[in-house]
C-alpha cells in the first residue's frame, strides 16, 4: 500500500512539473508576443492557458484519487493538500500569461518597450514559478523562502516601471500605450504573487504552517 502511494505521489510531483513549465512557457510568449509584436506568440500564450487549465483538473483529479483511495497521514496528506491549492495558482498564472498576450496584441508598435525593464520584471517572475515548483518537488524549505523574499525584487521592479511610465505619459508619450504597459507589469507583478503563495504551501507541506501575507 506504501508503495503504491509513493509511485502515486512522485506521478503528481511529474505533473506540477509539467505544469510549471507550461506556465513559464506561457509567460516568456507572451512577454515576446509584447517584445515583439508577435501574433503568433500571443495566440501560443492563450493556447497554453487552455492546457494549463486541463492540467489543472488532471491533477486535482489524481489528488482527489490519493485522498480517496490511499487516506494519507501528516505530511503526505498536507502535500497532497498543497498540491491542491499550488495548481489553482498555477491556473491563474496561466490566465494572466494570456492576459499579458491580449493586451500586447492591441499594442501595434511598441517603441517604448526598451525604455521600462518589463523584461527583467518578466524573468524575475518566471524564476520565482520554477523555483516555487522546485521546492514543492524537491522539498526544499530554504528555496522556498527564497521565492517569497524575491517578491520583494519584483514588487520594486513594478514601482520602477510604473514611475517611469508615469513620467512618459506627463512628457507627452503615448498615453494608451503607456496605460497598457502598465497593465502588463501589473500582470507580471501578480504571477509574483501566485508564486509566493505557491512557496507558502510548500512551506505548509513540510512543516505544517502556513503564513499568510
Amino acid at each position: 500500500m506504501r508503495n503504491t502511494f509513493n509511485e502515486q505521489l512522485e506521478q503528481l510531483n511529474v505533473e506540477l512539473i509539467k505544469m510549471g513549465a507550461l506556465c513559464e512557457e506561457a509567460i516568456s510568449a507572451a512577454t515576446k508576443a509584447y517584445l515583439e509584436a508577435d501574433r503568433e506568440l500571443g495566440q501560443r500564450a492563450c493556447q497554453l492557458e487552455q492546457e494549463i487549465d486541463h492540467k489543472e483538473r488532471d491533477i486535482e483529479g489524481q489528488c482527489m484519487k490519493l485522498l480517496l483511495r490511499q487516506q494519507p497521514v501528516a505530511r503526505d496528506l498536507r502535500s497532497v493538500s498543497a498540491a491542491m491549492r499550488m495548481i489553482s495558482d498555477m491556473e491563474r498564472i496561466g490566465d494572466q500569461a494570456s492576459d499579458i498576450a491580449e493586451i500586447a496584441r492591441d499594442i501595434q508598435s511598441n517603441q517604448l518597450a526598451s525604455q521600462v525593464p518589463m523584461e527583467e520584471m518578466a524573468r524575475q517572475a518566471i524564476s520565482m514559478v520554477t523555483d516555487s515548483v522546485d521546492a514543492f518537488v524537491r522539498g526544499d524549505l530554504a528555496l522556498a523562502h527564497s521565492v517569497i523574499v524575491q517578491d520583494d525584487i519584483l514588487d520594486h521592479l513594478f514601482l520602477q516601471v510604473r514611475e517611469e511610465l508615469i513620467g512618459l505619459i506627463a512628457s507627452g508619450k503615448n498615453g494608451s500605450v503607456c496605460l497598457d504597459m502598465l497593465m502588463i507589469a501589473k500582470y507580471f507583478e501578480r504571477i509574483g504573487d501566485h508564486a509566493c503563495n505557491i512557496a507558502q504551501w510548500v512551506e505548509y507541506a513540510i512543516t505544517g504552517q502556513y503564513e499568510d501575507d
